[in-house]
């Protein structure tokens, strides 16, 4: 792996350093996003199917309106998404255990099976990052994951992706 600096540079948050961080992301979001986009071409499904599959396998048994608030998108986006998901087979709908007007979602096993060949590729790239990077390389990224996201919503966020 090409370093980019020999050693930490004390003046990181100089404007070259922070545009340099900026561009790193746009190009890691490239080839993270490039495997799934070509899987997902070949269904016909973009970017937006494969979030609600991935949060749904993540979460099963969620409900439209918490899909909703992690996707933070409108409900006639959702819906467009869901409906093809739910008629090819790859989501189940099942109405809510105490509010029967809930829509409960989960994937079904072609569902899952699309999902883990979505996640098999992302899954390689960051455990080969990881690797390379070392265990405090690995702590510090997360951290600046993190420090990406409003403080507000940060704890709502680990507590939706540390499972027990």
């Amino acid at each position: 792996m090409t370093d980019l600096k020999s050693a930490p540079s004390p003046l990181f948050l100089r404007e070259e350093e922070l545009r340099q961080g900026i561009e790193l992301m746009f190009f890691a979001y490239r080839y993270f996003t490039s495997d799934p986009d070509a899987i997902l071409k070949r269904y016909q499904f973009g970017r937006a199917h494969h979030r609600v599959v991935h949060f749904v396998g993540r979460n099963p048994g969620i409900t439209v309106a918490e899909l909703l608030s992690i996707l933070s998108i409108t409900k006639q986006s959702l819906s467009r998404v869901l409906s093809t998901l739910v008629e090819q087979g790859f989501i189940e709908q099942r109405p809510g255990t105490k509010d029967r007007r809930q829509r409960l979602l989960s994937l079904t096993e072609k569902g899952q099976a699309l999902e883990d060949e979505l996640a098999s590729p992302q899954k390689g790239r960051v455990a080969r990052a990881y690797r390379e990077a070392g265990a405090e390389a690995v702590e510090g990224y997360r951290k600046v994951l993190l420090g990406l996201i409003d403080a507000e919503d940060r704890e709502e966020i680990l507590s939706r992706i540390i499972k027990p």
